[in-house]
């Protein structure tokens, strides 16, 4: 058990003096009855009451001023919270590379189904939050039990140019702090990566304003520091490499900072094939023919942007306590997300006791006053 303002502790030092005061009145009273003449008098008055019973309210109420005073010290315990308890953010890339066919009928197509079922697949506690990215990220969900919004969102994604992973991660960062008081907002960060940029374009500033996808969310917001681990997570669904702004991996150490865990699942196979999305898949990101002819190769500095980075996500993993997935198809990548439950079954979380240990105080104080009033009544 841990403190959070254990200089309130020593309020419990005055229960042991309200103590030696109430002994020190009882000695006092017997020498004082010594005075009477009448000893066999005095055992009359005290006959058919218990020595120790009559001592019983006042040992109530000094019971209940010693919980008030380690209530009043916030006391906090760790415990493990089942994830079903807390909240998953649903990080999905919506970059172009995303039209690739290498995936039936489509990577996009196919990770919406995926994420369909496992949104469908949670039970009524569980909040999910829905973070799209491609060129920057967007909270396009905040964290909510509304299916029917979550899956309205999801149907309305398009695809954008880029892919900012460690952009997707702070914005994952800031929807949880909007839930969940104990984790601070990430922190703002200008960070280009030397990765070079996507599919021909330059490497812009990351932006905070609105991104790719379908609905509004809200943004991040004031929260306090963080202890142990959060039992909300970061579910990131991907299948390329970071082309832009914050590094996946200085976003991580945010995260881990915090406590969140961050689990990647790398999509797609590494022979992406050409770009087939629907016209409402396209949304604002049309591919030109150049970038269409240099899809099969798409590298860049010797990296190809369009096919998994799985060292950098499983450095996102292994920062943040979280575990990397990989899935080069539909059925597969339906697997990871059913089988995730499996994986995250339990976080440890300081849980503040204060208003238990305040409402046991005032049960026990209630039954002093209670057993006291009997008495006097006899």
């Amino acid at each position: 058990m841990s403190f959070g303002v254990p200089l309130l502790l020593v309020t419990v030092l005055f229960v042991p003096v309200l103590l030696g005061v109430y002994v020190w009145q009882l000695r006092r009273r017997r020498r004082q009855a010594v005075r009477f003449s009448n000893v066999a008098l005095l055992r009359a008055a005290g006959a058919g009451s218990s020595s120790w019973r009559r001592h019983v309210p006042v040992a109530l109420v000094l019971c209940a001023l010693g919980l008030l005073g380690l209530a009043s010290a916030r006391p906090t315990v760790r415990a493990e919270v089942p994830t079903s308890s807390a909240t998953v953010i649903l990080a999905l890339d919506v970059s172009g590379s995303m039209c690739a066919t290498d995936v039936t009928p489509n990577r996009l197509a196919a990770a919406q189904a995926a994420v369909r079922s496992f949104v469908q697949g949670q039970d009524d506690e569980t909040k999910v939050g829905l973070v799209v990215f491609s060129g920057f990220a967007q909270l396009a969900v905040a964290p909510t039990v509304d299916r029917d919004e979550l899956l309205a969102a999801l149907d309305a994604v398009t695809t954008g140019r880029g892919t900012t992973i460690g952009a997707a991660i702070l914005r994952s960062i800031d929807a949880i702090a909007e839930v969940d008081p104990n984790v601070a907002p990430a922190d703002a960060v200008d960070e280009p990566t030397t990765d070079g940029p996507g599919l021909g374009e330059p490497s812009p500033t990351p932006s905070a304003g609105p991104g790719p996808g379908a609905g509004p969310g809200a943004g991040g917001g004031a929260a306090a520091g963080t202890v142990g681990v959060a039992p909300e997570i970061i579910v990131l669904l991907t299948d390329g490499a970071n082309t832009r702004g914050v590094t996946p991996a200085a976003a991580a150490d945010q995260a881990a900072a915090r406590g969140v865990r961050v689990y990647p699942i790398g999509f797609g196979t590494t022979n992406p094939t050409q770009m087939a999305c629907t016209r409402d898949q396209y949304g604002g990101f049309q591919p030109r023919a150049r970038d269409l002819a240099g899809f099969g190769g798409g590298s860049m500095g010797g990296r190809n942007f369009l096919v998994v980075d799985e060292a950098a996500l499983k450095g996102v993993a292994q920062r943040t306590g979280g575990e990397y997935f990989a899935a080069t198809d539909a059925e597969g990548l339906t697997k990871v997300l059913a089988d995730l439950p499996k994986h995250v079954t339990v976080a440890e979380q300081d849980i503040d006791l204060s208003a238990a240990v305040a409402m046991l105080a005032a049960v026990v104080l209630l039954g002093g006053v209670a057993i006291s009033l009997r008495r006097s009544t006899r």
